[in-house]
């Protein structure tokens, strides 16, 4: 074997105990670097005649051809063998059933919502919906709370834009009793003929839930909450029949008979009497316990004369309760903000 193909044999066996790209480099400097084996040997080409550079310089060219094939092939190998753990470390099973979508589910307040207006359409209560920035007079004045009414102090709320010194200009809705208005006057308007000729309008029933919103938060209320307004108003409409409606829906809405309601004398400036609304249960952890769900009353004539009726003739009762609240008492919750923070771990339990 000449010193050429030892040289060749030698850089292989070198290339080949390689066993990482760094110890490659290392090889590949001590046969291909400036001071390696086939530079010196083109370097010592300078002492030989015209006719032996030729013939040497073309064996030296073919060795080192030999031995960067070897190298390239070498690099290859050892980024093949990398791969290969790579692809082990990363390996996937694709006979394993795949990940699956997590089934979600309706918010625990939504489905009292939907549960609250299930209750009430089965009594004849229509549902009403608008809009939640509200104008002042909608929201406040045609409410008998006009722009100088001490009551607007407890519905401190988000105004978004000026409002004038009547009273005038929007907010974000404190209560869906405005929609109580709307639905009202649209109902008048339906039926006018009957009511210019003095004959009798149907009845007007109807609940508006939907968000509301007031500078609140803490763990029994919140800055936006939910609110359910209902609104009942005939010639004969009176408190036995708020009573009556109140009984059935909360034991229906509680799915229990085991349960006594009282009204307790207060004031809202939009019902004249008023009262809050407690029940108490008979059994179970809250046995005993009074817990005021609602507020209600009988509506102000005022009230009635905005919704364009004529209060002498025209009578009824208006009631509001919070979703919220009902939903914290139907599951057992103790903190109303662990509705809105966005908790899956909290939300997923009500799947």
């Amino acid at each position: 074997m000449s010193d050429l193909d030892q040289l060749v044999a030698t850089a292989r066996a070198d290339f080949d105990a390689a066993g990482n790209p760094a110890a490659l480099e290392d090889a590949k400097a001590k046969y291909l670097g400036k001071a390696g084996r086939v530079t010196e040997l083109l370097k010592g080409m300078a002492a030989l005649s015209p006719e032996e550079k030729k013939s040497r310089g073309a064996q030296i060219n073919v060795v080192k051809q030999q031995i960067e094939s070897a190298l390239t092939a070498r690099r290859q190998a050892l980024a093949d063998a990398e791969l290969q753990i790579q692809l082990k470390a990363e390996a996937l099973d694709v006979t394993l059933p795949g990940r699956q979508a997590g089934l979600g589910g309706l918010h625990p307040v939504s489905r009292s919502l939907e549960r609250i207006e299930a209750i009430f359409g089965s009594m004849g209560f229509d549902v009403a919906d608008g809009p939640e920035i509200e104008e002042d007079w909608f929201n406040f004045t045609a409410l008998n709370t006009p722009a100088d009414h001490p009551a607007r102090s407890m519905h401190d709320t988000f105004y978004v834009d000026t409002v004038a010194p009547d009273g005038g200009g929007h907010l974000l809705r404190t209560h869906t009793s405005p929609m109580q208005v709307r639905y009202a006057v649209q109902h008048v308007k339906k039926h006018k003929t009957l009511l210019d000729a003095g004959q009798a309008m149907p009845e007007i029933r109807v609940i508006a839930p939907g968000r509301t919103y007031r500078v609140d938060s803490d763990a029994t209320h919140s800055p936006m909450f939910h609110q359910c307004e209902g609104l009942w108003i005939g010639e004969n409409v009176s408190f036995k029949d708020l009573k009556s409606v109140f009984t059935d829906f909360f034991r229906t809405f509680f799915e229990t008979e085991d349960l006594n309601l009282r009204f307790r004398p207060s004031f809202f400036p939009f019902t004249e009497p008023s009262a809050e609304v407690d029940i108490a249960f008979s059994s179970g952890p809250l046995k005993g316990r009074w817990l005021e769900v609602a507020g209600s009353g009988q509506v102000h004539p005022n009230v009635v004369r905005n919704f364009g009726l004529d209060p002498e003739r025209y009578i009824g009762f208006a009631f509001g309760m919070g979703p919220d609240r009902l939903t914290m008492l139907r599951y057992g919750v103790n903190d109303l903000r662990l509705f809105f923070d966005g908790d899956l771990r909290f939300l997923s339990q009500f799947r």
